[in-house]
């Protein structure tokens, strides 16, 4: 079997990227693969890419043959500082960090939700003291009619 480490499409139309993935070289590229190893998007400013390199490493050791774009991304992947080295996984700093963001944002939508019905209490308030003053205005407006 022909192993081959290869781009395949993906996406909607004008809008692609791409997953880097391991396939037998006798199948089409949007036909059965064997394994994902990253991604690759070249609309994307920065770091547009990832790629998981210890299995990548697995799979280069057992023959398998990567495309020109594949070599590539492989090439610049290992050109990276071991800080910017992307492995595919999610490190538990940036777990953390996700967290707290979003427990950031979830007291701030509660902080918007209990001042809302304190607004709306408050407006018709205003609206219950503005409404007898305009009775008030009635009457005395019909009251000249009479006279």
């Amino acid at each position: 079997m022909a192993v081959k480490i290869r781009l395949r499409r993906m996406g909607s139309r004008n809008a692609a990227f791409y997953r880097v993935i391991v396939q037998d070289g006798r199948y089409a590229t949007t036909g059965r693969f064997i394994e994902t190893l990253g991604w690759y998007d070249p609309k994307q400013e920065g770091n547009n890419f990832s790629l998981n390199l210890d299995r990548v490493d697995y799979w280069l050791g057992t023959g398998a043959q990567p495309s020109d774009t594949a070599n590539s991304l492989i090439k610049k992947a290992r050109e990276l500082p071991v800080e910017k080295a992307v492995s595919g996984e999610v490190k538990e700093e940036e777990v953390a960090a996700a967290a707290e963001a979003e427990a950031a944002e979830e007291v701030v939508e509660e902080e918007v939700a209990e001042e809302a019905p304190a607004a709306e209490a408050e407006a018709a308030e205003e609206v219950a003291e503005e409404a007898p003053a305009a009775e008030e205005s009635a009457e005395a407006a019909s009251e000249e009619d009479k006279a």
